[in-house]
């Protein structure tokens, strides 16, 4: 099989040959927890001819949309339920890459939708979708070992956009809801864009509320993964979560979303609460299990009040489970706060 090149008629030719074949392998399809939705009881945006194009500015790419792509196809699960929440499931050509389950309100028209691979599919599942659009949460998506880079797939007639504020230092809400405007005037459903954002405002709001002041937010470690060094978060989105939650990250200092830290470090810094990101090939219990046994970590205050607070890494990631991951933090920060009647 050819391999994907820096030309686009190789790229062309391999894509043209990939449409004929059966696509998409299909997943499980679980539910789970509840976030903001925007109402989409509209009917869903209409392709027009003469729409004036649109203008978005993704990173150094400028995209024009001279009409709305109709067969959108989704990398990384945060970005997915982005679409979904938008109510675009028509748009909807494909999506690949979920994390954990999808959230309970999208269980119907996730279930209309093709998953195209587990992880990222490759350049010939993607062309076999026929994807006008391709929306990816990560930007390991747009190279050579995902789909292929923004240039190779423009040569070929799709656009890409990458969600902006997962990809930078220390992104906050207005960056996520920055993304999401970018999708509304893409798909021009402007109006649609701007109540999910306002919903997720505030329904964060009224969490920072009962919260209320806190003078001396909680030492927070994050725990990914890992045994010989741990990967935790460092100035990132989870980061500013926290935050708003009342603590601090311990490792808020370090100026990367994601990094491998060591376990002296750790110790040193005192976590007093320990998130345990529910991710990856171990579960949950298995992580508490390993921290909670762990030697070196015995005398830490989270560890001794076994103060560990389980977060999915779809909430954690800059989409539209901020309210819900925010909720989880404080509820678990300051429980007293969140009791009924409060």
């Amino acid at each position: 099989m050819k391999q994907w090149g820096n030309q686009g008629r190789n790229f062309l030719a391999i894509g043209l040959s990939a449409i004929l074949l059966l696509t998409g392998c299909a997943g499980g399809k679980p539910a789970s927890t509840a976030a903001p939705t925007a109402d989409s009881s509209a009917k869903p945006p209409q392709t027009a001819e003469n729409l004036s194009p649109v203008h978005v500015q993704n990173g150094e790419h400028t995209l024009t949309f001279t009409q709305v792509p109709e067969r959108a196809v989704t990398l990384n699960q945060h970005v997915t339920e982005i679409l979904l929440a938008l109510g675009l499931e028509d748009r909807m050509a494909g999506m690949a890459y979920l994390d954990d389950r999808i959230l309970p309100q999208f269980q119907q028209a996730y279930e209309k939708i093709p998953v195209l691979s587990d992880q990222y599919p490759s350049k010939e599942v993607l062309l076999a979708a026929e994807p006008d659009f391709v929306y990816a949460g990560w930007k390991s998506a747009f190279t050579e070992k995902g789909v292929g880079t923004v240039q190779e797939l423009s040569s070929v007639g799709i656009q890409a956009y990458l969600h902006q504020s997962s990809n930078m230092s220390a992104p906050d809400l207005e960056d996520v809801a920055a993304d999401i405007r970018n999708i509304g005037r893409i798909f021009r459903i402007e109006d649609r864009a701007d109540r999910l954002i306002g919903q997720m405002k505030a329904e964060m709001d009224e969490t920072v509320r009962r919260i209320g002041e806190v003078k001396q937010p909680l030492r927070v470690f994050v725990y990914d993964s890992g045994e010989d060094q741990p990967l935790t978060a460092g100035s990132n989105f989870m980061s500013r979560m926290i935050a708003m939650a009342g603590g601090k990250n311990i490792f808020d200092d370090i100026p990367k979303g994601w990094t491998s830290v060591s376990w002296e470090e750790v110790v040193s810094r005192q976590p007093e609460v320990i998130v345990v990101v529910d991710y990856g090939d171990r579960t949950v219990e298995q992580k508490k299990k390993y921290l909670l046994a762990k030697k070196e970590l015995a005398d830490l205050p989270a560890i001794q009040n076994n103060r560990l607070i389980v977060l999915p890494l779809s909430a954690a990631a800059e989409g539209i489970r901020a309210p819900h991951a925010l909720q989880t933090l404080a509820e678990g920060f300051y429980p007293e706060k969140f009791a009924q009647g409060q």
